[in-house]
């Protein structure tokens, strides 16, 4: 059930809901950190990465959990993309915190570049080693990395594409969008064009939704072509 909740109301929202009857909920962009502050306890990966995208309902309050990084791999893996390495990610909300420590515990080198430099710096700090690129950097240092990650809205339906050249690009460099809607947006589109490795959002959403629906449910799902194939229609 998609409920769409304005960022100013969200703190008011969210106990109504689990008081309503709710198991829990996924949150999205821009929420994940709204979720981080109004939860009674977070486990230890989602208080690493600063971010809750899982909430889960029960007698002793709201648990936050963070699976963006779980599902972010899983789906690195499900298309043959290995986890490790130099990555660049764009974005510094609460789902690059979350896939950037997730990498992290991969053994990958991290990088944050982000439209507000602040923020990027903030997160770089969380996350020891992380470092930081200036947003006008991003297109000229891309030869030096093995994935590039977009984090970040643009792309989205209704929202900027993301201007990215990727004429610079090593051979071989893995493009990952988490945004799922539309399918392919620009940035895999000219990945595909120039025979890179494009790695779309669906699957991350789908793998992250595993833990969670296990917690709400009791039932682990198995990510499979059936329900990609569900999902994506």
């Amino acid at each position: 059930m998609p409920l769409p909740i304005r960022p100013e109301d969200f703190t008011v929202v969210i106990p109504a809901l689990a008081k309503a009857g709710f198991a829990g909920l996924n949150v999205t962009i821009p929420h994940k950190e709204a979720a981080f502050a109004i939860c009674d306890r977070v486990d230890g990966f989602a208080r690493r990465a600063g971010a809750v995208n899982t909430l889960v309902f029960g007698p002793d309050g709201i648990e936050g959990r963070n699976t963006d990084g779980y599902g972010f791999v899983a789906n690195l893996r499900a298309h043959g993309v290995n986890p490790a390495g130099k990555v660049l990610i764009l974005g510094a909300g609460g789902a690059a915190r979350g896939i950037g420590a997730a990498l992290q515990d991969e053994g990958a080198e991290i990088t944050f570049a982000n439209r507000t430099p602040e923020r990027a710096a903030t997160l770089a700090a969380a996350l020891p080693p992380a470092k930081v690129l200036s947003w006008e950097r991003r297109e000229e240092a891309l030869g030096d990395y093995a994935l590039l990650v977009n984090t970040t809205s643009l792309g989205m339906a209704h929202e900027p594409p993301l201007a990215m050249d990727l004429s610079r690009a090593a051979p071989g460099l893995a493009v990952a969008d988490i945004v799922f809607a539309p399918l392919e947006t620009r940035l895999l589109a000219t990945a595909k064009a120039r025979g890179l490795k494009p790695v779309e959002g669906l699957g991350m959403l789908l793998h992250q939704a595993v833990p969670g629906f296990e917690a709400w449910f009791g039932v682990r799902p198995t990510v499979d072509e059936e329900l990609y194939r569900i999902a994506a229609a």
